[in-house]
């Protein structure tokens, strides 16, 4: 008798400490198991825009290796479309920039990703204009969902100004993964050039951008939930 209650207490206090294991991964690993796939834009022959020797395909590969740290702490499991300075074009393409997309469409696929995030750089001929913003496409709707999280958080972390918008470009209307372009900032801004350049302005999109993703997370399920 006294051996069958020592088996019923130890397995209560077993579950107990599982119960708060789990409770302890989903608070500080909130992101567990997500599969991300982050995608630097341009590269290669496509430095995409510029300001004299500052190229946007350089400081979005930077800003996407943050990212890609920030997101595997909180558990993600995180993948990129380029880890260097290369377009993702085959040889054999007649149409370089959209062999380009297309593979990186492919690897999202590919990967099995959760969601993606696309990094790049604004510029616009008024220098005054600044700040980080989202695009999305209608093709899923939890790209809105997404897109507001994320600029919710540029604007409480970073006081961002920018709203979120639409894009119908090739790539973002050609997968139903959910996903985002991520306009980091303004490289025709001469502060916030400065600013893109800084690790720790690049440590910042990234925890924005990952509290974002953490918050769109928790949104999609509720909704998700109350939808099925």
């Amino acid at each position: 008798m006294i051996k069958k209650k020592y088996k019923t207490t130890m397995l209560i206090i077993f579950s107990l400490l599982l119960f708060s294991l789990q409770v302890i991964s989903a608070q500080s690993l909130p992101l567990m198991d997500t599969i991300i796939m982050v995608d630097p834009g341009h590269g290669g022959r496509d430095s995409g825009t510029y300001y004299q020797d500052i190229l946007e395909k350089d400081l979005n590969l930077e800003i996407s290796k943050v990212l890609v740290e920030e997101l595997t702490k909180r558990g993600a499991i995180v993948y990129m479309t380029r880890k260097r300075d290369i377009d993702l074009s085959s040889i054999y393409d007649s149409a370089k920039k959209r062999g380009d997309l297309y593979r990186r469409l492919l690897l999202i696929k590919e990967k099995k990703s959760d969601l993606y995030i696309s990094i790049h750089i604004n510029w616009y001929q008024d220098t005054s204009l600044k700040g980080a913003e989202v695009l999305y496409n209608t093709i899923n709707q939890n790209n809105k969902i997404l897109a507001k999280s994320i600029m919710n958080q540029f604007k409480k972390e970073l006081n961002s100004t920018r709203s979120i918008k639409t894009t119908d470009l090739y790539m973002y209307k050609n997968t139903t993964t959910p996903g985002v372009l991520i306009e980091c900032g303004y490289l025709s801004n001469p502060t916030e050039r400065n600013l893109l350049q800084d690790i720790s302005y690049q440590k910042k999109l990234a925890t924005a951008i990952t509290n974002g993703i953490i918050n769109y997370m928790k949104k999609k399920d509720k909704i998700n939930y109350i939808i099925s």
